[in-house]
């Protein structure tokens, strides 16, 4: 059993869980396993750390399932698309479940906010750390209880968001940016928190809608028990692919600000 670090973007995807007729991250791997002859549709042992959704990148999503000893993050790499790439790897024992065996789960959140007060974001943050029901921040109706770890910083004009716990419900991460931020700027009341957290259920537009996908990014999961090796070579494809993002997507800010400008 080998488990993989694998980054990727996330918005050419409709999530990371395999789907029917629409492309997905999960459908990526599987479809490189099976090109390298690893695997006939889903690889034996097969389990990932988490099911993001559609718009979300990940730093390091994890994978493991049987493979042979020569199938490294470099080769897999070779049949992965360019928006995906293995660049860690590790050896781990039979029984290794990706799932059920990671400790936490960590992911940052890039909010634009320019008119955001820090301190209120703050507040509202603490308030909402530590174990509590989110119930009315994910459209889940059981198992809503959650041990939450936050941060939240300004980064000029982005708070940026990192939340840890050992698993999150659905839509949990991006809903509690989106109550932090609405107090954060004046539109609610951090009175509207401890509603939120309160055992009535809060739908409609007295709720919390869940924040855009694209800014979010599984940025670590924990194993404590493996030890992953970097690939020197699937490492510094990774950096060039999403350099190549990263200088793509600045130079469309500056068209949009320039079309904005002229407007």
């Amino acid at each position: 059993m080998r488990a993989f670090r694998v980054a990727y973007d996330g918005r050419p995807f409709h999530g990371f869980q395999r789907q029917p007729d629409v492309p997905t991250v999960e459908d990526a791997i599987f479809d490189a396993a099976n090109a390298l002859d690893v695997a006939e549709g889903k690889p034996a042992g097969y389990a990932a750390a988490g099911r993001t959704d559609a718009g979300v990148s990940a730093v390091a999503q994890t994978v493991a399932f049987e493979c042979p000893d020569w199938l490294t993050p470099a080769a897999l790499n070779s049949e992965l698309p360019g928006s995906v790439r293995a660049w860690a790897s590790a050896d781990a024992p039979a029984d290794f479940h990706a799932t059920h065996h990671a400790e936490f789960r960590e992911y940052v959140y890039h909010c634009y906010a320019p008119d955001a007060d820090l301190s209120r974001a703050e507040r509202a943050l603490s308030r909402l750390s530590g174990e509590n029901d989110f119930h009315n921040l994910t459209p889940d109706d059981e198992n809503t209880v959650r041990e939450l770890r936050g941060d939240v910083r300004r980064d000029a004009e982005y708070l940026v968001f990192t939340l840890r716990a050992g698993g999150f419900v659905r839509e949990m991460v991006r809903r509690v940016v989106s109550l932090v931020r609405a107090v954060a700027t004046g539109d609610a009341e951090l009175a509207k928190v401890e509603r939120v957290l309160g055992p009535e259920r809060i739908d409609g537009p007295a709720g919390v809608a869940p924040a855009p996908a694209y800014p979010l990014v599984l940025a670590d999961v924990g194993y404590p028990s493996l030890e992953f090796s970097t690939d020197e070579t699937a490492a510094a494809s990774a950096r060039e692919v999403f350099e190549s993002l990263r200088e793509e997507r600045a130079t469309g800010a500056r068209v949009a600000s320039e079309i904005t400008r002229r407007l």
